[in-house]
C-alpha cells in the first residue's frame, strides 16, 4: 500500500501540473476572444478546467492522507507541509476568489448575448482582465509544479531551510504574475476601446518569454550538471561525519595530537606469518565460456571458468589467495561478501587496496572465522565485474572433530549460484534442468546465492519439507519445517536450505524458469512436478529465540538514523534518478562514526519505491524489528539486508573489527549511483582514494 500511495503522489502530480497549466493559459487567454460568443464560450471551458484539477488533488490529499494514518512522520512530515498545501491553498483559490468572478462574467455575457447584435461591453473587458480572475489559476499552475518539484526531489530528513530556494522561486515567479496580470488590467481599463493584440504580436511574445525561460533553464542545468562532476582524486575517509550521538565528536578526529596515534587500513591486515592451511590462486582473464545448453558467453572469469572456483575451507584455517589481473583493462580485486576478514583484506579497490591491474598480483591473508555460505566477487566497476562474471561461491565448513558419530551419512552439498547472462539465466554454468542423483535418506544442504544486480530472486522447494538452516552465513536456532513456501533471496544474500531426501523427486525452482532448476532423484530421472500456490518465507518470526550478546533493551553507544530514499538529480553529469541515503550520494553521503567496543543501534527506513540489499562491510547486523514489529524467532544475524518500500528496520552489531568499511546498496547499479556510504572507526585512516584521477573505482 506504501507503494500505491507514493506512485500515486507521483502520477496525480504530474496530472495535476498538466490540468491547472491548460487552465492558467485559457484564463490568460479569455482577454483575447474577438466576439461576445468567444467570450461566453470560454468561460464556459475555464469553469470546467477549475473542477478538472479536483480529480489528481484529491489523490494526492487522499495518498497524504493514509500516509499521515498508517506511517511514522519520516514518510509523511514534507508532504504534508509542503506538497498538501501547495496542492489545496492554491485550488481553494480559484473556487472562492476565481470562479465568482468567473460567474458573474458569464452572465453578464449570457445576458448580452439574448440582446440580437450585441458586442463585448468595456466592462466585460475589465473583468477578464481581472487579476483575481486570472491569477489563482496561475498560482495553481505555479504551485502544482513546485509540488511536483518535492516529489522529485525530497528534502530528506525533511528542513525548512532545504525548501528556501524552491519556495523563493515560486513566490518570486507568483509575485511576477501577479504584477503582470495587475499591470495588463490597469492598461484595459485606460483604454476605451480595448483590441486585443494581433496573434502574431501575441506568439512573439510568447516566444521571447519561452526563450528566456529557457535560457534559463538551459544555464541551470549545465550549471547543475557541471557541479555534480567528482573530483579526480576523493580521500575515502573524507565526508560528513556523524557520530550516532557517541561521545568524541569532530574534534577528536580531527585533532593533530589524536592523528599522530592512528593506524592506517593497510596495517589491519590478517596474520602475515605462518604457513597457509590453503592456498588458492584466482586468475582474472576474460574468456569466452560454453553453458550447459551450448550457448557461449563473453565474460570476465576467475581461473577461466563461471562462476569462479569454488573455494572450500575450514573453521579456523589460515588462508592465502594470490590473486593475479591476467587482461581484465579495468583492474580487479577480491571482496569475501560477508565473510569479515580484518579490514586490509576486504578487497574494496579505494579503500582497503589499490585495484590490481593488468599484470598485477595481490594476496590476501585471513582466518576463516565463520562457518557458513559466502561468496567472492570483485569490488573494482563491480556493477560490470559481476555482471560479467568475477564472482565465485565461498564455503566455511565447521573444523575438524574428533566425534567419530558426526558425518557417519553421506551428506549431499549443492551450490546454488544463480545469474543471468545476457538473455540467459543459468546456475553455475548450467541453464538447462540439471538432473542430479541422491539417493533417499541422504541429508542435503542447497547454498542459495543471488548474484544478480537488482533481482530480488525468489526459489521454491518442490516434494519435501525443508527447513531454512542458515541467513547470509549464520545458522538459525531450531529451524521449523517449511511446506508451500517460497525463499526470497535479496542481491547478494545467502539461505541455506536443509531436508533429508524422500524416495521421490524434489525440485528446485528458481524464479519463473521452468525450464530450469535443480531436480532430486534417485536415478536422477522423473518429471518436474507443478508449482504450488506458496507463501514468502519470514525470518522475523521463524525458529526459537535463543540469547545473544545483546537486545533491543540493550544500552546502546552510537544511535544512527539511516534514510533511503530516490531523488531527480545530477550525479557525475548524469542527469536521473539517484538513490540517496539521508538525501546524500557518495561522496556527501553521511559516514557513521564509531568507536571499537560501541554497541552500535542503526534505524534503516526506506522511503523510496524500490526495494535496497544493504550490505554492510566487515560485520553481521542484528535484526532488532521491522516496522516496529520486534524479532520473535531465532536471531536473525545478517549482512545483506533487504529493506522494501515503505519498511523500518532497527538492526544493531558491536564494532569489533576496526578500519573503513563501506555500506552499500547490492543492487550495484545504484551503488555505482551514489548509493554508498561507510563506516568508519576513530583513529582510523586510509591511503588510498577514488575517482578518474587514480585507479580505483569500486562501484
Amino acid at each position: 500500500m506504501y507503494n500505491i500511495s507514493i506512485q500515486t503522489i507521483l502520477a496525480a502530480s504530474v496530472l495535476l501540473v498538466i490540468f491547472t497549466w491548460i487552465g492558467g493559459v485559457k484564463a490568460s487567454r479569455l482577454l483575447y476572444s474577438g466576439s461576445l460568443e468567444k467570450l461566453h464560450s470560454k468561460t464556459r471551458k475555464l469553469l470546467f478546467w477549475a473542477w478538472f484539477p479536483i480529480l489528481p488533488a484529491a489523490a494526492v490529499v487522499t495518498a497524504i492522507v493514509w500516509l499521515q494514518m498508517n506511517m511514522d512522520p519520516i514518510f509523511w512530515r514534507d508532504r504534508v507541509f509542503l506538497q498538501a498545501p501547495l496542492v489545496v491553498i492554491p485550488l481553494l483559490s480559484i473556487w472562492f476568489v476565481a470562479v465568482p468572478k468567473l460567474l458573474k462574467l458569464r452572465s453578464l455575457t449570457r445576458v448580452s448575448l439574448a440582446e440580437s447584435g450585441a458586442a463585448i461591453e468595456p466592462a466585460m473587458f475589465h473583468r477578464a482582465a481581472s487579476p483575481g480572475l486570472v491569477f489563482p489559476y496561475q498560482l495553481t499552475a505555479l504551485s502544482a509544479a513546485t509540488s511536483l518539484y518535492f516529489t522529485l526531489v525530497p528534502s530528506v530528513p525533511f528542513q525548512w531551510m532545504e525548501t528556501t530556494i524552491p519556495i523563493a522561486i515560486l513566490i518570486v515567479l507568483a509575485a511576477s504574475l501577479w504584477l503582470r496580470h495587475n499591470l495588463r488590467a490597469k492598461q484595459v481599463r485606460k483604454a476605451t476601446n480595448y483590441q486585443a493584440p494581433r496573434l502574431l504580436a501575441r506568439f512573439g511574445a510568447m516566444t521571447g518569454v519561452l526563450i528566456v525561460i529557457a535560457g534559463i533553464g538551459f544555464y541551470l542545468f549545465n550549471f547543475a550538471m557541471d557541479k555534480s562532476v567528482l573530483p579526480a582524486e576523493i580521500d575515502m575517509a573524507s565526508g560528513t561525519h556523524d557520530y550516532g550521538g557517541g561521545a568524541g565528536g569532530e574534534h577528536a578526529h580531527h585533532d593533530m595530537t589524536a592523528m599522530a596515534g592512528m593506524v592506517s587500513v593497510a596495517d589491519l591486515t590478517g596474520p602475515k606469518e605462518g604457513t597457509p592451511d590453503r592456498h588458492f590462486t584466482l586468475v582474472a582473464q576474460k574468456k569466452t565460456v560454453t553453458l550447459s545448453s551450448g550457448k557461449t558467453v563473453d565474460a570476465w572469469t576467475y581461473n577461466g571458468q563461471i562462476p569462479g572456483p569454488e573455494l572450500r575451507m575450514k573453521e579456523g584455517e589460515l588462508i592465502e589467495v594470490t590473486l593475479t589481473n591476467d587482461d581484465i583493462d579495468v583492474g580487479v580485486t577480491a571482496h569475501w561478501h560477508g565473510l569479515d576478514v580484518p579490514n586490509a583484506e576486504d578487497g574494496v579497490a579505494g579503500a582497503t587496496q589499490n585495484a590490481v591491474m593488468p599484470g598485477e598480483t595481490y594476496t590476501y591473508r585471513f582466518r576463516a572465522e565463520q562457518v557458513g555460505s559466502f561468496w567472492y566477487h570483485s569490488h573494482q566497476d563491480s556493477q560490470e565485474a559481476v555482471s560479467k562474471g568475477l564472482f565465485g561461491s565461498l564455503i566455511v565448513e565447521p573444523k575438524e572433530t574428533t566425534d567419530t558419530t558426526t558425518f557417519t551419512i553421506p551428506f549431499k552439498d549443492i551450490t546454488v549460484m544463480t545469474h543471468r547472462w545476457k538473455n540467459t539465466f543459468a546456475i553455475g554454468a548450467n541453464d538447462e534442468l540439471d538432473r542430479q542423483k541422491v539417493a533417499p535418506g541422504t541429508p542435503v544442504r542447497m547454498r542459495l546465492i543471488n548474484t544478480d544486480d537488482w533481482v530480488n530472486q525468489t526459489y521454491t522447494l518442490v516434494g519435501t519439507p525443508f527447513e531454512v538452516a542458515a541467513i547470509d552465513g549464520t545458522d538459525l536456532n531450531k529451524p521449523g519445517l517449511l511446506t508451500n513456501t517460497r525463499v526470497i533471496v535479496p542481491t547478494g544474500g545467502r539461505f541455506d536450505l536443509t531436508f533429508v531426501m524422500p524416495d521421490h523427486p524434489v525440485y528446485l525452482n528458481v524464479g519463473t524458469n521452468k525450464n530450469g532448476g535443480i531436480l532430486l532423484s534417485e536415478d536422477g530421472q522423473g518429471n518436474v512436478p507443478e508449482l504450488p500456490q506458496t507463501v514468502p518465507f519470514d525470518p522475523l518470526t521463524y525458529g526459537s529465540p535463543k540469547a545473544t550478546p545483546f537486545d533491543a533493551s540493550s544500552s546502546f553507544d552510537r544511535d544512527f538514523t539511516l534514510i533511503l530514499d530516490n531523488k531527480l538529480g545530477f550525479y557525475n553529469r548524469n542527469f536521473d534518478f539517484l538513490y540517496t541515503l539521508n538525501g546524500k550520494v557518495f561522496p556527501d553521503a553521511p559516514m557513521f562514526m564509531v568507536k571499537e567496543g560501541d554497541l552500535v543501534k542503526t534505524t534503516i527506513i526506506s522511503r523510496g519505491n524500490v526495494e535496497h540489499p544493504m550490505h554492510l562491510h566487515g560485520h553481521h547486523v542484528l535484526v532488532l524489528s521491522r516496522n516496529g514489529k520486534p524479532s520473535t524467532g531465532s536471531p536473525w544475524w545478517s549482512d545483506t539486508l533487504d529493506v522494501q518500500p515503505g519498511e523500518t528496520y532497527e538492526v544493531a552489531f558491536v564494532a569489533n573489527n576496526p578500519g573503513l568499511w563501506m555500506d552499500h546498496c547490492h543492487n550495484l547499479v545504484h551503488a555505482a549511483a551514489g548509493m554508498s556510504m561507510h563506516l568508519m572507526y576513530e583513529g582510523v585512516t586510509t591511503p588510498f582514494s577514488v575517482g578518474s584521477g587514480t585507479q580505483n573505482h569500486p562501484e
